[in-house]
């Protein structure tokens, strides 16, 4: 496994990945190298076949708290080109997250500003305490949230990116479910609870139709309707149909009886009873 300094990645036996910001001391804050070590942990997350889904966590009081000023000071040093190549890997990051070709879940505490809501935006889906707190704060610092822009506006649309990328205001958990950008939204003192039943959820799906299904959405898009779509979607199902995860699929629920990926998930779930959580 890939040693790492910034962040954390573990597999869990019931066949997902948690990465963990783990810059708990700068609040989980972006510089150069958790950026790089993202990236590679995201490498080697698309990289394992056994993986159904990734869970993306902050250690410590926040989520995170975007870019490290001692980073942001060292590049207001820096000539454009430097800049542009810091951009670039920024860039290469949310561009990968969001093109992960599993499921991603974000898990959101504390304080999620700046870069923070990038990552939230390129997951599938987040959720969050009510009390979590949520900036595009880059103008109070004469920036703009230029590269998470694209993912920002396709999690909340494009008036609430306006808003609170031009007025930098705050605003809490409840609001973020209220635009999109979280699913849902729960007490602290419930949170983790709820965190294990969407992992549970999560794991009663097949691999493959969830990761078919991510695929399909992707092309999907805003749901334009085209020829070249409806040919997409067919031959979508008749591949799904087809495939031995569709097949069991179909036969565990005409003999109303569990999948086998059910199955197996129950078999590691009762090892992962006997194993210290990270």
């Amino acid at each position: 496994m890939t040693d790492f300094h910034t962040v954390e990645l573990h597999t869990d036996p019931r066949g997902f990945a948690t990465l963990w910001l783990n810059r708990a001391d700068k609040n989980n804050a972006f510089n150069a190298q958790m950026i790089r070590e993202l990236i590679i942990a995201l490498d080697d997350v698309q990289a394992d076949t056994r993986l159904r889904f990734m869970v993306i966590r902050g250690r410590g009081k926040h989520f995170s708290a975007g870019a490290d000023l001692a980073w942001m000071q060292q590049s207001a040093n820096l000539d454009y080109n430097t800049n542009l190549d810091d951009a670039r890997e920024l860039a290469e990051l949310m561009y990968n997250l969001a093109k992960l070709k599993i499921p991603t879940l974000a898990v959101v505490q504390g304080a999620a500003y700046g870069g923070a809501l990038g990552l939230i935006s390129c997951c599938d889906m987040a959720i969050g305490t009510d009390d979590a707190q949520f900036c595009l704060s880059e103008v109070r610092i004469g920036l703009a949230p230029a590269v998470i822009s694209p993912f920002v506006v396709q999690a909340i649309g494009e008036r609430a990116a306006r808003r609170y990328a031009l007025t930098a205001e705050r605003f809490s958990g409840v609001r973020a479910r209220e635009i999109g950008l979280l699913a849902e939204c729960y007490p602290a003192a419930e949170f983790e609870q709820q965190i294990d039943q969407w992992i549970d959820n999560l794991l009663l799906n097949s691999p493959q139709a969830m990761r078919a299904s991510k695929d399909l959405l992707r092309e999907v898009g805003n749901g334009a309707l085209t020829p070249a779509l409806r040919r997409y979607c067919e031959n979508a199902i008749a591949r799904i149909r087809v495939s031995p995860e569709g097949q069991e699929g179909l036969r565990a629920f005409l003999e109303k009886r569990a999948p086998a990926w059910q199955s197996e998930q129950a078999d590691a779930a009762q090892s992962h009873k006997k194993e210290p959580r990270p």
